[in-house]
């Protein structure tokens, strides 16, 4: 098996610095101090793939040169193929979304069994339009702040997996939303995925369902939540979504509708804010308590759209989930992606998921 290989190194680096995204925010996340997230994700993803490579002499991994693939695939033990480097065409020597299609377009013209990349939406859809009528699957590692597309493996060492065990492929839709509403935070009409393109894309249990949104009220769910808010004297970490927006609205609180804020003393202490205010806003020692409701459809909790939740944030906090029973009914099974293998580990299991004013539904995390 041939399997092309390409890493977006900048994708996600806007999300826990609290740009909700990157797509021309590179020099603002890089001025609030945010670290690459991509090549941790490409090196995790391609360290479950090696050990696959040692023992089976028919693959092949063709990539990009540093840091589009180079690196980090000679990092995880595999003696890749380079079909090119990066800037050689732009003559600054900084990626571009041309780099990214440029990789694809050498990855056909070699022949490849399947494209995996790194990144987000946008990289999803330059993946997808340098693909043009070529039918070769493709499977993405999330490593974007928004991750819409049904292209993507839940979580690194799930694409390594799938990729070298799917035999069927079906069509599946890329889709991205307009960053600067979705920064905004503009009504949820305004930030509607819109479908880039229809592409190949394994059949597997770990790759994600499309992102809907639930319907159904959560009326019942917010009052309930909010009451017992208001008896606590805890630090509340509000996540993302119409869900937990809800619970704020019944507060007083004017919410930031896909950012997240945190809630003391009967005030906000943090709107919009990033990894770096929670964790000042928040004791490593105290009671912290973190409301999240799932992603509809897909059913992550941590790791798509909220990664100001990051692994240092989550361990010092108590977490509850909350939904809509009929957002749970279609989402299922929720899922995990916090960057860290450790803590999705500890996370994974049963739990309890508040669904009304006081009724509770049992509920895995996978």
């Amino acid at each position: 098996m041939r399997i092309g290989f390409v890493v977006n190194p900048i994708a996600g680096m806007g999300g826990r610095v609290g740009l909700k995204g990157t797509d021309g925010k590179v020099a603002a996340a890089r001025d609030r101090g945010a670290e690459p997230r991509a090549p941790e994700r490409a090196k995790r993803t391609l360290q479950a793939l090696s050990a696959n490579l040692d023992t089976h002499d028919e693959y092949q991994l063709f990539t990009w040169g540093a840091p589009m693939g180079e690196e980090v695939a000679t990092d995880a033990g595999i003696d890749p193929i380079i079909l090119g480097t990066p800037g050689e065409y732009t003559n600054n020597h900084r990626t571009t979304a041309k780099d990214t299609r440029l990789a694809v377009t050498k990855f056909i013209e070699t022949d490849v069994d399947l494209i995996l990349f790194v990144g987000g939406d946008g990289t999803a859809a330059d993946v997808a339009t340098a693909l043009s009528e070529s039918t070769i699957p493709i499977l993405g590692v999330p490593a974007g702040v928004k991750v819409y597309s049904s292209v993507f493996a839940v979580a690194p060492e799930d694409a390594a997996q799938v990729a070298i065990t799917f035999d069927r492929t079906e069509r599946r839709e890329i889709v991205d939303i307009d960053e600067e509403a979705y920064r905004a935070g503009e009504a949820p009409d305004s930030v509607s995925p819109n479908l880039q393109a229809v592409v190949s894309v394994p059949v597997a249990d770990r790759v994600q369902s499309a992102k809907q949104r639930g319907d159904g009220s959560v009326e019942a769910v917010a009052a309930g939540v909010a009451a017992d808010i208001q008896a606590s004297d805890k630090t509340i970490i509000f996540g993302s979504g119409s869900t937990v927006g809800a619970i704020e609205s019944k507060l007083g609180i004017d919410f930031t509708p896909l950012g997240i804020d945190v809630w003391a003393d009967g005030e906000v202490q943090a709107r919009d804010a990033t990894e770096s205010s929670i964790l000042a806003e928040t004791d490593a020692d105290g009671e912290n308590i973190i409301i999240v409701s799932p992603i509809g459809g897909q059913g992550f909790i941590f790791g798509r759209g909220n990664p100001q939740l990051s692994p240092a944030v989550l361990r010092r906090c108590e977490i509850k989930i909350v939904a809509s029973p009929t957002k749970l009914e279609t989402t299922g099974q929720l899922h995990v992606d916090t960057g860290d293998p450790v803590l999705d580990a500890e996370l994974r299991g049963w739990t309890r998921v508040r669904i009304g004013r006081v009724e509770r539904q049992i509920i895995e995390i996978t």
